[in-house]
Formats: C-alpha cells, sequence, structure tokens
C-alpha cells in the first residue's frame, strides 16, 4: 500500500471525553490492526488542531500506531485563557484531564487492549510527566517536545515509563531545564537535541526529525 492509501485508511473520528460537567472535544485516530495508542498534551496557547502534533501524529499512525489528540481546555476556558493566559499554566489541572483521558481510553473497546503513551510538548509535557507519575501501570512511554519538565519538578521522580526528551539545540534555556530534568529522572530516559531547532522546530527537518525519533521511540515500546 502507498503512503497515501496508509493514511486514507486510518479510522479517525471526533469524540468527547467527559469529566464531571465539562466535556473535551477530541480527534481518534486508529489505522488497522493498532498496537498502540498515543494521547497528545499540547503545549500553552494550542489546541488539537496543532499543524506541528498533527503532523507527529501521522507519523505514529504510519507506524500503526493510533493517535488521539484532545483539547485540554474548553471553549469557554480557552477564551478566559486567551485574555488571561493562566489556565494553560495550571500544570495540575491539565495533568488531571490527561489522566481523565486514560480513563477514556481503557473504557472505549477499541483502546481497552492497547499500551497507552503520551507525547507532550512545552508545558504539555508537564502534564504528561505528571499523568505518567499518577499512572505507572497504564503509561508504556513519554516523549516530550520542547517540553517543560522543570513545571513537573515534583514528579519526576516518580516517572517509570521509558521517557524521550527532545529539544532544539537553538532553544537553550528549555535545553538546560530538560538536562536537568534527564539527571532527576529515575527510569529509562534520554535527551536527544534536534541541531539547529528553535522551540517551536519551525527550520527545514526539524519537525521530521521529532516525528522519526517519537515514532522509533513509540514504536519499540507500545506493543499490545
Amino acid at each position: 500500500m502507498t503512503e497515501k492509501g496508509a493514511q486514507t485508511a486510518v479510522n479517525e473520528h471526533p469524540i468527547q471525553v467527559a469529566i464531571g460537567r465539562i466535556r473535551l472535544d477530541g480527534d481518534l485516530a486508529l489505522p488497522p490492526g493498532a498496537r498502540g495508542v498515543v494521547l497528545f498534551a499540547h503545549g500553552s496557547g494550542s489546541s488539537r488542531h496543532s499543524v506541528r502534533n498533527r503532523k507527529v501524529a501521522r507519523a505514529l499512525q504510519e507506524a500503526k500506531l493510533g493517535t488521539l489528540l484532545l483539547d485540554l481546555l474548553t471553549p469557554q476556558e480557552e477564551q478566559i485563557d486567551s485574555l488571561t493566559a493562566h489556565i494553560r499554566f495550571d500544570i495540575a489541572l491539565l495533568a488531571e484531564r490527561l489522566e481523565q483521558a486514560v480513563a477514556w481510553l481503557r473504557k472505549q473497546p477499541e483502546t481497552k487492549k492497547l499500551p497507552i503513551g503520551l507525547f507532550g510538548a512545552s508545558t504539555g509535557a508537564a502534564a504528561a510527566l505528571i499523568a505518567a507519575a499518577h499512572l505507572p501501570d497504564e503509561i508504556s512511554a513519554v516523549v516530550s517536545r520542547g517540553g517543560r519538565p522543570d513545571l513537573a519538578a515534583g514528579a519526576l521522580e516518580e516517572v517509570r515509563a521509558p521517557t524521550l526528551l527532545i529539544v532544539g539545540g537553538a532553544d537553550t534555556m528549555v535545553l538546560e531545564l530538560n538536562r536537568e530534568a534527564l539527571a532527576q529522572l529515575k527510569c529509562a530516559a534520554q535527551l536527544q537535541i534536534v541541531t539547529g531547532a528553535g522551540h517551536l522546530f519551525e527550520e527545514p527537518g526539524a519537525l521530521e526529525r521529532v516525528a522519526e525519533l517519537a515514532r522509533q521511540w513509540f514504536g519499540e515500546r507500545l506493543t499490545a
């Protein structure tokens, strides 16, 4: 099957995760014979429509990994956050919602038996690391892209899932934060530096390298 054919075969549909009175919108994509599923935690000021995350998600789908891109804030919360930039830094809230999304995946017939990975970007990476620390028996692998693991400092030593930290070489402040986090992680962990890339990995080939690294990391660790 061609790459185009493989992409069109992916079953993607909108979903909602109920958490109390709120509903979080998401897009669940499952390729035929999916051998795992990766839940995405977007960065500050972003959403499930993030072009960067969707590019990584397509690469994972081509490797027979399902993806769930989820809005961690409701439309009303996003409107407030666009004015205050406050909720996006409520890492405990975002981590709790990721944990609820993991519980949702465990209740769905098509994903309940699949190993689960977390892909977090920027502040979303901190939420992913906290969720992994809280759910050691549920999370099989974590990938952080340009993450802020310092915002999960109290949980880093509790993470058990193999963790890959991907940082742009030109993103010097975040690179140092990730080096410090790597020293605190007690799980199997690696730091991969994408030479010349900034925080958003907008440089030619940078995001493709992120997708390649994430696909390899999850592909080796998410096996049904």
